[in-house]
C-alpha cells in the first residue's frame, strides 16, 4: 500500500493534528546538542514504545512530532497522547528524519521534560538495590544498564558527572522507556553520594575481575540479602583506585570460559539479577 500524501489526513479527526511550525522543528533540531538539552531541560524520544512509557509519566512528554505521509502511525497512542493535552503536530518526513538517530527512523519523535531528579531524592525512602553509573561512557551501555535496573526492581540509578550524557539519543533508544520507570540522578559526586548511599542504610560493592570475592561468593554468605549500591566502572579501565578506596569491597564475576570479559551492561544485569534474587528469596 503506497503512503498517503503529506495533503491528506493520518489520524481520525477526533485528533487535532497541526502542521509543524519552522519554529518547532528548529528547536528540536537544537535539542541534538548536549548544551542546547541543558539550557532548556527538554530532549528528544523517539519510537513508539519508548514515547508509550514516557506518556505513563504525566507531564513528560511536552509535544508529538509525526511524519506527516505515514500510515502507520500508532492510533491509540496518539489518542494517548491528545487525550493528556500533548500537542501534535505533523512534518515532512525528512525533517523529522533530521530529528531521529535511528537509520530506519519510525516518523514518531517526542520532545520530552528531563526527568532526572537530585541524589537525595533518588536515595530517599528506603532503597534495597541501586546502580551507580561511574564514568560509563558508552551511552548504549548506560541505557541498558538502566533498563536492567528496572527490569530487577532496583529503587534507582545514579549517573556520575564523567559519565556521557543519558539524554543522549542512544541512551534514551537503549533504555526502551525505562528511564521513565525509577528515579534517575546524574553528575553525582561519587564521594558525596557513597556517603548518602550508607546514610540510607546501604552496603557499597563495586563490580571489579579483581575483586576478593566473587557474586557467588557473597549469594551463598547472605551478604546480598542486604539493601546494596553496586558501583559498575567505565568500561576500558573499570574504577580508578581513588574510587576504589571509597567502597565497601570489589566483587569479581566469575568468568568459566575463555572470553576476556564481557560487556558492562551485560555484567551489570548478573550483579543485579543476583542482588534481586537473594533479596526477593533465598538461594536454594
Amino acid at each position: 500500500m503506497e503512503a498517503l500524501s503529506r495533503h491528506e489526513p493520518i489520524i481520525n479527526e477526533a485528533i487535532d493534528l497541526a502542521p509543524a511550525s519552522q519554529g518547532t522543528l528548529r528547536s528540536g533540531r537544537r535539542l541534538l546538542r548536549h548544551k542546547e538539552r541543558q539550557l532548556v531541560r527538554r530532549f528528544l524520544a523517539e519510537g513508539r514504545q519508548t514515547i508509550s512509557e514516557a506518556l505513563r509519566r504525566r507531564g513528560t512528554v511536552l509535544e508529538l512530532i509525526v511524519a506527516d505521509d505515514s500510515i502507520g502511525l500508532p492510533l491509540d497512542l496518539l489518542t494517548t497522547a491528545s487525550n493528556a493535552g500533548v500537542r501534535i503536530s505533523a512534518a515532512p518526513p525528512d525533517a523529522v528524519t533530521e530529528l531521529a538517530a535511528t537509520v530506519t527512523p519510525q516518523g514518531l519523535i517526542a520532545v520530552c521534560q528531563m526527568v532526572d531528579v537530585p541524589a537525595d531524592e533518588a536515595l530517599a525512602g528506603n532503597p534495597r538495590l541501586v546502580v551507580l553509573c561511574d564514568q560509563v561512557r558508552d551511552p548504549g551501555n548506560l541505557g541498558t544498564v538502566i533498563r536492567c535496573a528496572d527490569a530487577f526492581g532496583a529503587d534507582a540509578v545514579l549517573v556520575s558527572r564523567d559519565s556521557v550524557d543519558i539524554y543522549n539519543a542512544k541512551a534514551v533508544r537503549a533504555t526502551t522507556g525505562s528511564m521513565f520507570h525509577l528515579p534517575l540522578a546524574i553528575e553525582i559526586d561519587l564521594a558525596d553520594t557513597v556517603t548518602m548511599a550508607r546514610k540510607a542504610g546501604l552496603q557499597v560493592l563495586g563490580a571489579d575481575a579483581s575483586g576478593p570475592s566473587t557474586v557467588d561468593h557473597l549469594a551463598r554468605s547472605g551478604e546480598l540479602t542486604q539493601p546494596t549500591l553496586w558501583v559498575m566502572g567505565n568500561e576500558a579501565w573499570g574504577l580508578p583506585p581513588e574510587h576504589v578506596t571509597l567502597l565497601d569491597r570489589l566483587v569479581a564475576l566469575p568468568m568459566y570460559g575463555r572470553a576476556e570479559s564481557i560487556n558492562l551492561s551485560t555484567a551489570a544485569a548478573v550483579f543485579l539479577y543476583a542482588s534481586a534474587t537473594a533479596q526477593n528469596g533465598p538461594y536454594s
